[in-house]
């Protein structure tokens, strides 16, 4: 018999509810969070299943390939999608969601979120990892100059190398003092190694990768924007255009519009944070730090006279994500005489 499936996914049990082709409800019930238990329970109790309705959420990517792999016809929903429908039930239950989701994928209204494969998401672990330790090391280098302070020793600028060198050099006599620097400055340098470590294996993904070499052609485009803007996309042919790409990674405004109002606002910041932030500092290298002479950088830089430097940046930093999804499909380097690729 033809069903639709709803999974409601938390921690320990997944809510399960089968719906027929009018949207009633068939069965529901629970199962462990395996995907053998739920992969047993659809055998059971949805042979004919001809979609199977998950939302996103932290398990979602394991859940979504191993039922894949059992052949099971797995659709993932956006979360806050999936929210404003079934936000209309009177009662939030994981009973109540889970035939919602049912519901939702028999009715067809929703837009399946594309699963990156399980390699993607290793590289995605490695950049975010990196991040993290990037964020450690500022706050760690911060708290230092914090408690320097406390004790009338003031660190001048500088960073890596040269900012443990001056902490080590103006450390007071007090040997407690000293050795709690000395222990801050060794978890300091740990960070800094394994920030160093998963860098240099993110460069040599990029070196192995023709699509990460194409788009280091561009300046400002280094190895670790290259990386997180192929993981992010993984597959550019499924955007029709290339300008979608910008709306995807959260760069174009948000616009409300009803009758007589039509208010564009900031830009909507969806889509993958890291990737906008790398574009971000690869739209500021461009605008800053490089001195190669290209029709982008006249472009933005006109831009930022006429409505100051930070338009100027999130304008950069979309028509970056625009051209490199473009030079990916070509499979053409950067042209410094065109603003767009057509």
């Amino acid at each position: 018999m033809t069903c639709y499936v709803g999974l409601d996914v938390s921690m320990k049990e997944t809510a399960i509810c089968v719906v027929d082709e009018t949207g009633d409800r068939i069965w529901d019930g629970k199962s462990r969070t395996d995907p053998d238990a739920i992969a047993a329970v659809l055998a059971r109790r949805a042979a004919g299943a001809v979609r199977i309705g998950i939302e996103t959420g932290p398990m979602t990517v394991w859940l979504w390939h191993a039922l894949t792999e059992r052949e099971l016809p797995v659709v993932c929903l956006h979360a806050r999608h999936a929210a404003a429908a079934l936000k209309l039930q009177m009662n939030k239950t994981d009973r109540n969601d889970a035939f919602g989701l049912a519901r939702l994928v028999r009715s067809g209204w929703y837009r399946p979120v594309a699963v990156r494969s399980m390699d993607t998401h290793r590289l995605r672990a490695l950049l975010i990892t990196r991040d993290q330790l990037v964020g450690m090391s500022t706050a760690l280098i911060n708290k230092i100059r914090g408690l320097a302070k406390t004790f009338g020793i003031l660190v001048g600028p500088g960073k890596g190398g040269t900012f443990e060198r001056q902490v080590r050099a103006t450390l007071p006599d007090d040997p407690v003092v000293a050795a709690l620097f000395e222990s801050l400055l060794a978890m300091l340098s740990t960070l800094r190694e394994q920030q160093l470590a998963i860098a240099k294996q993110l460069a040599r993904v990029a070196r192995q990768s023709g699509a990460c070499r194409l788009m280091m052609t561009m300046p400002g485009v280094g190895p670790l924007t290259a990386v997180s803007f192929m993981t992010t996309i993984e597959d550019p042919h499924r955007f029709r255009r290339s300008q979608d790409v910008g709306a995807y990674l959260g760069l174009t405004p948000r616009r409300y519009q009803s009758g007589e109002v039509d208010i564009n606002g900031r830009i909507s910041k969806c889509g993958d944070r890291l990737t906008r932030k790398l574009l971000f500092e690869a739209a500021n290298v461009m605008l800053s730090r490089t001195s190669q002479a290209s029709a982008l950088k006249d472009w933005a830089a006109a831009i930022g006279r006429r409505s100051g430097f930070w338009k100027a940046r999130v304008a950069l930093a979309r028509k970056l994500a625009v051209i490199l999804h473009r030079m990916w499909i070509d499979g053409r380097g950067f042209d410094p005489k065109v603003t767009a690729m057509a």
